[in-house]
């Protein structure tokens, strides 16, 4: 277990130093791309049936117009 231990400071390590490493502003535009490139959070809690719900939902009040 010491070994495994001794990897995942190591790692931990590493990712902590590349935090610090890179400029403020870079870490800005990274966060700001990941989070447009997220999909909703509907989809991402619930899959796809309540989209598909909506989509439905949707639809079936437009026919009716």
């Amino acid at each position: 277990m010491a070994k495994g231990g001794d990897e995942y400071i190591k790692y931990v390590t590493e990712q902590v130093i590349s935090y610090w490493e890179t400029p403020k502003e870079e870490r800005k535009q990274n966060r700001a791309i990941a989070k447009a490139n997220r999909e909703p959070w509907l989809t991402r809690w619930f899959g796809y049936a309540p989209m598909s719900f909506m989509l439905w939902w949707r639809g079936k009040t437009d026919r009716q117009r």
